[in-house]
């Protein structure tokens, strides 16, 4: 009887056991689905990215461009559009792909910028001015950064950083995951980790609204 027991507490103790781990595990799935920035969307991030609209935001649109491509420049205010019309529920990280020929070179004038502050009003500023500085679909370095001159920067801390291992290490791991997500052309978006269905600011604005609805 004694030994019959004993098994029947073990069993229950292990029972016990089992089913409060169950209930840990199905806890911290809850947090994680629930949390602003889901390891799934975590996946598309990259730390100290830009980054416009709240941090706090449950909806994170990132968005891999590069600043001579003119479909990028067409959807940059759609983009912010949609950061408006849920005000504090989502945001936008803008990630490199520098595509075009050249292009790396000016991505590294965008995140030398960002050290400063500035990425959006330089990137703003080379959309705007885009066919200035691209000739067929190449990118001109040296003409974006004479448009950039005409902002208020500290220009000498902007020419030091570009030549930076900060600077340098940014763009290549932006590189480096264009190429391990397996993107091909821009802008590529990625809503919550979820890539859009097939290209399209409808399909784009739909994802959002879904991703906004499942968020709040």
């Amino acid at each position: 009887i004694g030994i019959n027991m004993s098994k029947k507490s073990i069993f229950i103790s292990v029972a016990g056991i089992l089913l409060l781990a169950f209930g840990l595990a199905a806890v911290i799935y809850k947090i994680q689905q629930s949390a602003p920035g889901s390891s799934k969307s975590a996946i598309f991030e990259r730390q100290g990215a830009p980054v416009k609209g709240p941090a706090d935001a449950r909806v994170t649109i990132v968005e891999f461009f590069d600043p001579a491509c003119e479909t990028c420049a067409d959807f940059y205010p759609l983009v912010n559009q949609l950061i408006e019309k849920y005000p504090g529920k989502v945001r936008v990280m803008m990630r490199y792909a520098p595509f075009h020929r050249g292009s790396d070179q000016v991505v590294t004038m965008l995140e030398a910028a960002h050290l400063q502050g500035k990425f959006f009003p330089a990137l703003e500023l080379l959309f705007k001015n885009q066919r200035r500085w691209t000739v067929n679909h190449v990118s001109q370095p040296n003409q974006a950064r004479g448009i950039l001159n005409g902002m208020a920067l500290d220009h000498e801390k902007l020419t030091a950083d570009m030549n930076g291992t900060g600077v340098s290490e940014a763009v290549q791991q932006d590189i480096r995951d264009v190429q391990a997500f397996n993107i091909r052309a821009t802008p590529e978006f990625f809503v919550n980790g979820r890539s859009l269905p097939s290209f399209g600011f409808k399909q784009l604005s739909q994802m959002v609204e879904k991703a906004v609805e499942e968020a709040y």
